[in-house]
């Protein structure tokens, strides 16, 4: 057997990846495999939310991800003849630092995330097939399989980052619930004899369904997206060049494929896992959740599973309360999750179905209220609160056993559970911002003016006194960015209790 590890992460897409950049940095030795034998893969999730860069800016990778993406995507809506121009930067949402959506492609997120990881010699392994797993006194024995034979490696968590058809949770017995859609998306790599702007996300919304065409494309210059109704299940995913054209042309684009670089047809289904863990093995990502690519969920929601997740592995060992906190991983993503079906759900119905109420406002009703978008986009607040919705920013965990409120509470600001916002505030003589303070790993302190100071500390604590701030009280961090601790008076025992709890020390 090789050498044990904390944690095992089985699949390196970007929740994988995330989890074990979250799980490393708060303490954990972490493996990370991978069945693909290559690094590349063609990207389906294309969008980065401001939440998702929230949570990975402690872990150091947000520069190297903004370096690559476009902050000021724009789009050219095609509803019938009308046109419509759509601008999604400087959103109107001031509590974060990253106020806009990124167009950013799948590979660059995980080559990010992966050198992140080499650089903390962490390297993805890759071509390693997990065959199972079982329980032992010791913790979970993985079975690996890899061009050099098969193993066995024991560790004291396995991750199941392995996408929807995880191998992970079927080795668990995790049930699977949903159903695949009537429709399917299409995917190619082409190259265009086309008048089209290079730089806008042309956007087609017909009685056909929903086609995107835009300059990212990773194998040729375009990229092309398009909906449509399943066909039968065949061994080979490729989509002929033929019916690339057609759809290019139901949708009513001039334009013709002058080379195809790369297709495939991949069939989407609504489904999420009975639960999140099973003893020592947890799901994340797409092997916990898995739906249409509408709204740009899929992605964006595992990376914050992961972040939610990764720590908690990490400080299981030293906290008293352990199996609480392991449990609170399910008890707080897997209703996000829930939600996220819901909304991914009703957004794939109207860009998608092929029933004739959704045809109808696709080809009819669309074009029609066209005309009303721009006054509609103008409104810069509800574009916002749509973003925040879509982002994540709206998560919170106040039911969750780590959100605890002291006595007396606090009289404002955020609550136990919240999400931090980023605000101005003033620290140690210097003016800056709450999530500047916050963008290192570990658990943060934010004491109020006039609080005395703890009589706790250690690697993972991080103390920060608001002089802007009036009060006694203090808020206690999470790694994930959620408080968990708020009072309006600071006691060391609350937060020593607390903090052992999450097992950051301090009891």
């Amino acid at each position: 057997m090789t050498a044990r590890p904390d944690v095992l992460v089985v699949g390196a897409g970007p929740a994988g990846l995330a989890l074990a950049l979250q799980a490393h940095a708060h303490g954990a030795r972490v493996r990370i495999v991978e069945r693909r034998p290559e690094t590349f893969r063609p990207s389906r999730a294309l969008v980065v939310h401001p939440r998702t860069l929230e949570v990975l800016r402690p872990l150091g990778v947000v520069d190297a991800l903004l370096a690559r993406a476009d902050r000021a995507p724009r789009a050219q809506l095609h509803l019938g003849s009308r046109v419509v121009d759509v601008r999604l930067a400087d959103l109107a949402i001031p509590d974060t630092a990253y106020p806009h959506l990124s167009l950013l492609r799948q590979a660059d997120v995980e080559a990010v995330l992966g050198a992140a990881l080499a650089e903390r010699d962490v390297i993805v392994e890759h071509g390693i097939e997990l065959l199972g797993l079982r329980d032992s006194a010791d913790g979970p024995v993985v079975t690996l399989r890899s061009a050099a034979g098969v193993t066995e490696t024991v560790c004291r968590f396995v991750a199941g980052c392995d996408g929807a058809g995880s191998t992970v949770r079927s080795a668990t017995g995790i049930g699977w619930r949903g159903a695949p859609y009537r429709e399917e998306i299409v995917l190619a790599d082409v190259e265009l004899a086309a008048d089209l702007t290079p730089d806008v996300v042309h956007v087609v919304a017909g009685g056909h369904g929903l086609l995107f065409v835009f300059a990212i494309g990773e194998r040729a210059t375009w990229r092309l997206l398009a909906t449509r109704p399943a066909r039968a299940e065949t061994a080979d995913p490729r989509v002929p060049v033929t019916e690339l054209q057609r759809l290019l042309d139901e949708a009513g684009l001039d334009g013709s494929i002058t080379e195809l670089a790369w297709s495939s047809r991949v069939r989407v289904a609504h489904r999420l896992a009975d639960r999140y863990r099973r003893g020592a093995v947890f799901l994340a990502g797409d092997a916990a959740h898995t739906h249409s690519p509408a709204a740009a969920q899929g992605m964006n929601t595992g990376i914050q599973d992961a972040a939610n997740l990764g720590w908690k592995l990490a400080y299981a060992a030293d906290s008293i309360r352990p199996e609480a906190l392991l449990d609170s991983y399910g008890h707080e993503r897997r209703p996000v999750a829930r939600q996220v079906l819901a909304l991914t759900h009703l957004v794939f119905w109207a860009e998608a179905a092929t029933n004739p109420v959704a045809v109808f406002l696709r080809g009819r009703l669309a074009p029609g209220a066209a005309g009303l978008l721009p006054t509609v986009l103008r409104r810069r607040r509800l574009i916002a609160e749509a973003v925040r919705v879509l982002s994540g920013l709206r998560v919170g965990y106040p039911r969750s056993a780590l959100s605890v409120t002291g006595t007396p509470p606090p009289r404002g600001g955020p609550r136990a559970g919240d999400r931090l916002p980023d605000a101005a505030v003033s620290c140690e003589g210097r003016r800056t911002r709450l999530h500047e303070l916050t963008a290192r790993p570990g658990v943060h302190i934010l004491l109020h003016r006039d609080a005395a100071p703890p009589r706790v500390g250690g690697p993972r604590l991080h103390v920060h006194r608001l002089t802007n701030m009036p009060g006694r009280g203090l808020l206690a961090v999470r790694p994930d960015g959620y408080v968990g601790l708020c009072t309006g008076e600071a006691d060391d025992a609350g937060l020593s209790g607390w903090l052992a709890r999450i097992g950051a020390g301090g009891g």
